[in-house]
């Protein structure tokens, strides 16, 4: 715009000299009216029109000004303004760009992270200084910094710790020294999602190998202790009937067997014509069953 006002300036001062030359009125009245354009192009140069959402930093031979609010503003003819968005702006790692991480183990895990952040528009002019430009602000600072620390956080667990027990742990740690770190430099952190953990394909065979261990020393634990409880219950069970063979050898003495004897004559005499002498020769003898219908 500055360079149109001159060039209109340029073109008044030619035709008025060509018309006051050959006293022409036309050629003046081209002066004028490039004269006019050329105020106009002037006064349009030293206004500058920050957008809704927008943080303006004017900068005039060099000298970084005060951040430009968004609306009208007026400036110097020779200020060029660079704007910064101040909406959240999403960072995402994922895809060709996915971080790919180390555990303290040293196994290789693949982490996808999206990190929302947007300009704080008092820091615009600390952040054109550090960058030059919104587009240099996630290219120089955002992603850098949140890669190195998603790195670095996931270097102090283990890979089973990564894509499964803390992940939700190791999300919260990641955004809050993301935030820690970004906050000064004039950007402001809104979000840090830890989207998705997959293990490499080299660690994926290990974890499964492991898996598979854990799995077969689980079921020999578990016929241990199977065969364990069998041999004991046998040992119970043994015990007790020793004990119950010695009880029932303590208890049957001769008094016992006569009496027990003379119970089965008289529940033999109920139903078939018996009589039943003594229990054996004398009074502790054998039992001696007569049919008395035989001759």
């Amino acid at each position: 715009m500055l360079f149109l006002c001159v060039l209109l300036l340029v073109a008044a001062v030619v035709l008025y000299l060509v018309g006051r030359a050959q006293d022409g009125g036309g050629w003046k009245l081209g002066a004028a009216i490039s004269a006019v354009a050329a105020v106009l192009s002037g006064i349009f140069a030293c206004v500058h029109v920050v957008s809704a959402y927008e943080v303006g930093v004017p900068v005039t031979f060099g000298s970084v000004g005060e951040p430009l609010s968004s609306g009208v503003n007026l400036s110097s003819p020779f200020t060029d303004v660079t704007t910064f968005s101040t909406r959240p702006v999403d960072l995402n790692l994922d895809g060709k760009d996915r971080v790919e991480v180390r555990s303290a183990e040293g196994g290789v895990l693949y982490a996808d992270v999206t990190v929302k952040w947007a300009v704080v528009p008092k820091d615009a002019v600390r952040l054109y200084q550090l960058a030059g430009s919104e587009e240099g602000v996630q290219e120089r600072l955002v992603t850098p910094d949140s890669r190195e620390i998603i790195r670095n956080v996931f270097a102090q667990h283990t890979s089973e710790e990564g894509y499964a027990s803390a992940r939700e742990q190791i999300g919260t740690e990641i955004a809050d020294l993301i935030k820690k770190r970004l906050s000064p430099r004039g950007i402001d952190v809104t979000a840090v999602n830890l989207r998705n953990v997959r293990p490499s394909e080299k660690l994926q065979d290990q974890i499964d190998a492991k898996l598979q261990q854990e799995q077969a020393t689980q079921r020999a634990e578990e016929a241990a202790r199977t065969a364990e409880a069998e041999a004991k219950r046998r040992r119970i069970e043994a015990k007790g009937i020793a004990d119950s063979n010695k009880i029932l050898e303590r208890s049957l003495s001769d008094k016992v067997l006569y009496n027990q004897c003379l119970e089965a004559f008289k529940e033999a005499a109920k139903s078939h014509p018996v009589y039943a002498s003594p229990c054996g020769a004398g009074s502790g003898g054998s039992p001696v069953i007569v049919d008395g219908t035989k001759n």
